[in-house]
């Protein structure tokens, strides 16, 4: 068995799981990434749970284990709420986990383990505060305020994807339909899959699929195609008028 402490850092995205081993020193030891299987809260944890044992197997030691999560555990249920990936919503992740995994485990939203990571050592390094921005499969963002995360009482705090778009056009009005109840979210607008369905001509795999497509419609926009620069533009437009807000 390898005499090093490991700790093992997991993000857990709509798209992807991706895993990582550190040394004590901060070196990279292992890294390994699968899909995220769709619409399956036990087979996300058997690949979370695969994703640690076979890091542990590969360097013959046992590692601690922190978890990006698009979402948070709700204070007042203890139950996953506001995540992206919708089928995590309503269950005791950290107790699934805690069991499947046998140890203790720690679980925060993605977010804000990104602007506490930047706030400590990154690009806002000194800043006093900080707010960092998640643009991937949905939109999150995380505050930190004198090298500390601000949550607030319902832990949703940094959740600036659930706002409104500001500034909406009269053509943008009502908005797609958030998962969260609203309309017209910077999620809905944002996010990377949403600009597949901002074009009239969007395939209609794109509505059914827009993970699946994402990588095709950037492919198709370096390639030249109008439809894809449509909805990229619109994309990077609403992100902007999102940002300052």
């Amino acid at each position: 068995m390898r005499n090093e402490r490991i700790r093992i850092g997991i993000d857990l995205g709509g798209t992807k799981i991706e895993a990582i081993a550190l040394g004590e020193d901060g070196r990279v030891l292992a890294r390994r990434r699968v899909p995220t299987p769709t619409g399956d809260y036990e087979r996300t944890l058997r690949a979370i749970v695969e994703l640690v044992d076979g890091i542990e197997g590969e360097l013959k030691a046992r590692g601690s284990v922190g978890i990006g999560i698009p979402g948070m555990i709700s204070p007042a249920t203890g139950l996953v709420k506001n995540a992206n990936s919708i089928v995590l919503i309503g269950h005791a992740l950290d107790k699934d986990l805690r069991q499947a995994l046998r140890r203790e485990i720690r679980i925060a939203n993605d977010a804000n383990c990104f602007a506490i990571s930047e706030a400590a050592d990154g690009a806002g390094a000194g800043a006093e505060v900080v707010f960092g921005v998640i643009v991937g499969t949905g939109t999150g963002g995380g505050i930190v305020v004198r090298g500390e995360v601000l949550t607030g009482p319902n832990a949703i705090a940094g959740e600036w994807g659930h706002n409104p778009l500001p500034w909406p056009r009269a053509e943008e009005l009502p908005g797609p339909e958030c998962y969260c109840g609203w309309r017209g979210t910077t999620k809905t607008r944002a996010a990377n899959p949403a600009s597949l369905l901002k074009s009239p001509s969007s395939h209609p795999v794109a509505r059914k699929k827009p993970k699946l497509v994402w990588s095709a419609t950037k492919t198709a926009w370096r390639a030249g195609s109008p439809t894809s620069s449509t909805s990229l533009i619109l994309t990077s437009s609403c992100s902007a008028v999102a940002y300052p807000t």
